[in-house]
């Protein structure tokens, strides 16, 4: 009921699916239930990247395509799942790293037995990365303040400064309802949150420099000017001040 033309015919017999065996067989134990066969998981993995499927998706197309099952080293069609989609998770645990790295190996010297590919197109690989994602957290004026606020209070804690108040609390629920309001188009409200944070941000910095008066040793340590400005930091001005312009 299938082709021996189609391109998974042809690979499935090009593949030297006994390397498999003889790199994978360590991770399995002779007690127990019995493991499922070697050349099932490595074909429907090699499947399920191949198609950008996820572990149930391999699975559920595996049982409606005869190709995918005679890939697999079956002979019959099959009717049922072959297997539970969360054991794929489990066995690429199981092989790890290198073991994923032996199956993209065995690829490769398919292709090059083939003839599919050349030896010289391996030389050199280009990625793309721009479609990755990254973590990048952007410094907003919210986010600088309050990071600043929770920094002079950290360092007050750890050279036994006792605070008026910290703002901590205060601070944080300003800089969420800021948020909040900027994603809401409210700019009008976050502004005035973003006032509150540099408020709370200037009590706490006044209220150290009125501490740390006279102590050099403290002051080298806050990094604070011998005449501090009666507002902020002027380093924190500056990176308002740089962020703002930025973001014009």
């Amino acid at each position: 009921m299938i082709n021996m033309s189609h391109p998974l015919v042809k690979l499935t017999k090009v593949m030297d699916w006994s390397r498999f065996d003889a790199a994978f067989g360590g991770f399995y134990r002779p007690v127990g239930r019995p493991a499922k066969p070697t050349r099932l998981m490595v074909g429907l993995h090699y499947l399920k990247h191949v198609h950008d499927l996820s572990d149930e998706e391999t699975v559920e197309r595996w049982v409606e395509n005869p190709y995918w099952q005679y890939f697999c080293g079956f002979e019959f069609f099959q009717t049922e799942f072959p297997i539970d989609p969360s054991t794929m998770t489990r066995w690429r645990k199981r092989i790890g790293p290198d073991g994923l790295s032996a199956m993209l190996k065995a690829s490769v010297d398919a292709a090059l037995d083939t003839g599919t590919v050349k030896a010289s197109s391996l030389e050199r690989i280009t990625v793309d990365t721009t479609v990755q994602s990254k973590a990048i957290a952007y410094p907003t004026d919210g986010r600088l303040c309050l990071k600043a606020l929770m920094s002079l209070v950290r360092l007050a804690k750890r050279f036994g400064i006792d605070l008026r108040q910290s703002h901590t609390r205060l601070a944080k629920a300003a800089a969420l309802r800021a948020g909040r309001y900027a994603h809401a188009r409210q700019f009008r409200r976050m502004r005035r949150e973003l006032k509150k944070l540099r408020t709370y941000l200037g009590r706490v910095y006044r209220d150290i420099c009125r501490k740390i008066a006279g102590n050099l040793d403290l002051a080298a340590r806050f990094d604070v000017p011998q005449n501090p400005s009666p507002r902020m930091p002027s380093s924190f001005e500056s990176n308002l001040e740089r962020i703002r312009l930025n973001r014009n």
